[in-house]
């Protein structure tokens, strides 16, 4: 690798030509970043200084040879940079050649044929050789028609058309110093770091110095990756037949759940879940680890761009399948992303003919009853990730959707499955009209076994009994004497709320009254109203009747799937055992207990979700457990015939222990370094919700 400033007019000068490989992303530098770069220039040439340095260009040869030569360069970083400047550069021509000719040069070596001759074309070449730089995809046509001055396509929405227009009204504008313009952009400095195929390491260097300009996603961070280094012709061939199809479901106010969709991949093939800053750093590991098993990079994109396939189609709307699509729906308007890890593997399994149809179903059925019970419990959620995570591994293909339901039914404590009670009890009493999943519900409610479903944008939610605290006193007459006291306890809850059209001319009218005005309940064509258009009044009485009748139709439209005692049993042995069980958040667990910091074992297993004997014996066995000395009994003890997994290790837990801080007390660990399940759940969780 050879670095060197360089003005970076004579850098293009002595260029043949550049060219943006076809992996790179797309140019997308913005508003904020031209008039950044524009103030500057107009700076650097306002003043006396003498240089004004903007960044670095670094690029690798196309084939041996060097920027003096005449192979074209691959541009690796600075394809931004050196775009937008090319654009000004253009911009500046055009508008110079519509001045009279003698104003046509304002600074010495910027006149319009001056600027296209030496900066932005190679006036004796033909077709593309004839341009000093070319882009990649739909940029390509767009800066090929600036720089020949040709009329702009309207149908193009590249971000080229548009900051050249944004540059073109600069110029124009009459407060504009047009050789303030110029003698700054002759003072533009760059690094320029030539790269050597087979040599330097072009990955390496773009991580290192791409810390300025327009951030990367970690989705072109994973492209470069995965394509950087292989020959053109490979290069053409991954991009053009998997990465490009697959990243343009991604395009635009999609592009966040690329990186969304990695994360669940990763999840899937590992077993570990990365944070969200660190999914690239996960996917380069994910292909080295690949490539030790005789996995190649191609096999990886070609994995990736099907996996991606079934997450488009789940998450994003293109399902075909209207049984499966009705349900994806629903995990997207319940914003259960966690789930995703696990119904990737379940997709792919369908995909391949491994699941069938009907089995997708009963999944999907369960997951989303799973999801929506605990909401409406008020379970918290910050186990989930892991939660489905392990489900993954606990799949067995034999009995696939028994193996599922019997996870699921089998979990206990936070991560329990709510029953039917206790799932009634909560839509009964509790506060519904407050929960952000309300919609969802009601809508549902109403659309089951509906011939003419509605959307959840159609209808508001509207209270029966007004929320107004100053009931009036037709309202206060049918409510009793107790009225306040049975606002205060019912207004919010299941049976006072319903769907309507009509919210403003409802309001806080009088029951009758809204049971029979033009869009009242007995105008109404909702289901949800057919009761209420039935009732003669409103009281406490007929609100717990309703809620009974709408939490039991709850309950079997989100069913807790059944199996028998004994399948239960075998599960739940399963588990205890260990048997198919995940051991991959108990190892992250591990290593980010921090010195000076303990925890138990029961803590631990109800942590990731198994019994503290089957943690007991894991921990002592499994290699890959770090910090196992840190795990103690319930009440502080280090385990009677606690050993280390190395056998030549002879040290004394307690001693480790006691130099990391923890203080003992009759050989009792201090209760306050000591982390429950909540403290280990958000060393995990912080950055995976």
């Amino acid at each position: 690798m050879k670095a060197v400033d360089a003005n970076l007019l004579d850098f293009l000068k002595k260029a043949t030509q550049f060219v943006v490989p076809i992996y790179q992303r797309v140019y997308s530098w913005d508003y904020p970043e031209c008039e950044q770069l524009w103030k500057d220039i107009v700076r650097a040439g306002s003043s006396d200084i003498e240089s004004h340095f903007t960044g670095s260009i670094v690029y690798v040869e196309k084939d041996q040879g060097n920027i003096a030569q005449a192979e074209p360069a691959l541009i690796i970083d600075g394809q931004q940079r050196v775009t937008t400047v090319t654009l000004l550069l253009a911009a500046l021509a055009a508008y110079l050649e519509n001045l009279p000719v003698d104003e046509q040069e304002p600074v010495e070596g910027f006149a319009p044929r001056k600027i296209r001759g030496l900066w932005l074309i190679n006036e004796y070449e033909k077709d593309e050789k004839y341009f000093k730089l070319l882009l990649s995809q739909s940029d390509k046509e767009a800066l090929k028609a600036v720089i020949r001055n040709d009329p702009l396509p309207d149908s193009n929405n590249s971000r080229v058309i548009t900051n050249f227009q944004l540059f073109a009204s600069k110029l124009k504008d009459p407060a504009t110093d047009i050789a303030a313009v110029c003698k700054g952009i002759s003072r533009l400095e760059v690094v320029d770091v030539h790269l050597r195929r087979g040599t330097d390491n072009p990955q390496l260097v773009f991580e290192a110095m791409n810390s300025t300009g327009k951030k990367l996603s970690q989705a072109d961070l994973i492209r470069n990756f995965v394509l950087m280094d292989l020959e053109p012709s490979k290069q053409s061939h991954l991009y053009e037949g998997y990465w490009f199809p697959m990243e343009q479901e991604f395009k635009g106010a999609k592009e966040r759940r690329f990186d969304e969709f990695v994360r669940h991949y990763l999840t899937v093939r590992t077993g570990a879940i990365p944070r969200l800053d660190d999914i690239y750093d996960a996917f380069k590991d994910f292909t080295f680890a690949q490539a030790e098993k005789g996995v190649s990079q191609q096999d990886v994109v070609m994995g990736l761009s099907r996996s991606a396939k079934h997450f488009v189609a789940m998450a994003m709307g293109k399902e075909t399948n209207p049984r499966l699509a009705t349900r994806f729906i629903e995990i997207e308007q319940l914003k259960a992303t966690v789930a995703y890890p696990f119904l990737l593997r379940v997709y792919e399994d369908y995909s391949a003919g491994l699941v069938s149809e009907n089995q997708f179903v009963q999944i999907l059925d369960a997951v989303i009853a799973y999801l929506f019970r605990r909401t409406i419990c008020r379970i918290p959620t910050n186990s989930l990730n892991n939660t489905f995570a392990a489900l993954v591994s606990q799949i067995d293909p034999e009995n696939y959707v028994e193996s599922v339901w019997g996870r699921l039914l089998t979990l206990d404590t936070y991560r329990r499955f709510p029953d039917d009670e206790e799932f009634a009890r909560y839509l009964r009493e509790e506060d519904l009209y407050h929960l952000q999943r309300a919609p969802y519900f009601f809508v549902k409610m109403e659309n089951d076994s509906h011939k003419e479903p509605i959307g959840i944008g159609d209808y508001t939610i509207e209270h029966v009994m007004p929320q107004n605290e100053k009931l009036s006193e037709e309202w206060q007459a049918m409510l009793g004497p107790d009225w306040a006291e049975v606002q205060a306890r019912l207004l919010h809850t299941l049976g006072n709320l319903t769907l309507t059209g009509y919210n403003p001319e409802l309001s806080d009218r009088p029951f009758q009254e809204k049971r029979d005005m033009p869009g009242g309940f007995r105008d109404s064509h909702l289901k949800l109203n057919k009761t209420l258009a039935e009732l003669d009044s409103w009281n406490a009485d007929a609100i717990a009747g309703r809620a009974k009748t709408l939490a039991d139709q709850a309950v079997d439209l989100w069913k807790r799937p059944s199996l028998s005692p004994a399948q239960l049993a075998e599960y739940r042995a399963k588990c205890k055992q260990g048997q198919g069980f995940d051991w991959s958040s108990t190892h992250e667990i591990l290593e980010r207990i921090p010195a000076g910091k303990w925890t138990g074992y029961y803590y631990l297993a109800e942590a990731v979700g198994t019994s503290a004997q089957a943690i007991a014996n894991h921990v002592a066995k499994c290699p890959d457990c770090s910090n196992a000395y840190r795990v103690l009994t319930w009440d502080g003890h280090i385990a009677e015939g606690f050993a280390w997994t190395d056998p030549a290790d002879t040290r004394d837990p307690r001693d480790v222990l006691e130099a990391e801080g923890v203080s003992f007390s009759s050989g009792v660990a201090d209760p306050n370094a000591k982390l429950v399940v909540e403290d280990l759940l958000a060393l995990v969780e912080d950055e995976k919700v």
